[in-house]
């Protein structure tokens, strides 16, 4: 009996290793999600919103449902903090439901939601928003630490980009993190860049997003995360990513890049916004700051993408459109 409880204890441990050793080969895990029958396709994009339908959540959610169904939205995008101030502490956790399920209730949104973690969800049960509980739970919700999404016409890379941030370790203040799967830290971030890197020079699609919840370029009271600006933008400029997607600032921006294509955005108005949290910035590169709430839209066609931002009441603040080919971009 003891032997057979020896080799059983020993089993565990093996698996438990292996498992270990294996966790970040799931980081960047695909999934297939087809476009419309025309090759087209349409989606919302959201940030920094779980807060039981409070600082306007729940009228954000109500102008997501109209846009939503005008445009045939395929899945909604969560660029991160999905739920404040700390995260779910568990599957059970009923922030969930109350911030995410009761709120976003239109039919049109009843669609697949991929999620990206944002530091106040690494202050909570990161493991819990990452559990397939909550798949059973609410089936339009998946989130993992980082994934590729392929819709055939477009690649979407989410990455987590939470463990980046130095001061998140070395100066925490009075918040708790939990770097379950992270560590060692250094030897996560650099498989993390060297898989992306990879996945986008394999990528033959037409467009190439990607989507994490800090900003690269902000004029935000965040502004610009500079472990992102060393590390991960180099990466994006290499392999002609077309647009960086981001929440954190809370607010709707847009900056184009001076030197590249590379165009990026922050969706970061889901709830709880800063108005007048603005800093000076190159006007000839800021095509958009908009200190409120609101969401924006993305829609994609083999030869065009075009973005649009809306407030809470459903209007639209800035739109932008640009071709895959020899066309000018718009902006209107």
């Amino acid at each position: 009996m003891e032997i057979k409880t020896t080799i059983t204890i020993a089993n565990v441990l093996i698996s438990v290793l292996v498992v270990c050793s294996l966790s970040y080969a799931a980081e960047l895990r695909r999934f297939q999600h087809a476009p419309k029958a025309d090759g087209s396709l349409s989606f919302l994009v959201l940030g920094d919103w779980g807060r039981r339908g409070a600082f306007n959540q729940s009228q954000v959610a109500l102008q997501m449902g109209i846009i939503g169904e005008k445009l045939d939205i395929d899945f909604v995008i969560s660029t991160g903090d999905n739920f404040y101030d700390n995260g779910l502490t568990g599957i059970d956790d009923p922030n969930f439901e109350d911030s995410f399920t009761k709120i976003y209730t239109a039919p049109s949104l009843q669609k697949q939601w991929y999620n990206v973690l944002g530091n106040h969800d690494y202050r909570g049960d990161v493991e819990a928003q990452l559990s397939p509980v909550l798949r059973e739970l609410d089936p339009k919700w998946l989130c993992l630490r980082s994934f590729i999404v392929d819709t055939e016409i477009a690649e979407l890379f989410f990455v987590d980009t939470t463990p980046f941030v130095d001061k998140y370790f070395t100066h925490p203040e009075e918040a708790v993190y939990d770097w379950s799967g992270i560590f060692p830290r250094n030897d996560y971030l650099s498989n993390l860049l060297k898989d992306l890197d990879s996945a986008l020079k394999e990528s033959t699609a037409k467009w190439k997003i990607v989507i994490g919840h800090h900003t690269i370029r902000s004029a935000g009271n965040h502004g610009e995360t500079k472990e992102l600006v060393t590390q991960l933008l180099p990466i994006l400029l290499e392999n002609n990513v077309d647009l960086y997607m981001n929440g954190h600032d809370h607010c709707l921006e847009h900056i184009s890049s001076p030197d590249s294509p590379l165009q990026f955005v922050t969706s970061g108005g889901g709830s709880k916004a800063w108005k007048g949290e603005v800093s000076r910035y190159n006007p000839s590169e800021m095509k958009l700051y908009y200190d409120g709430q609101g969401f924006m839209s993305v829609q994609i066609t083999e030869s065009q993408m075009d973005i649009a931002f809306y407030d809470i009441s459903g209007n639209v603040l800035h739109k932008w459109a640009t071709s895959n080919q020899l066309y000018p971009t718009i902006t209107m």
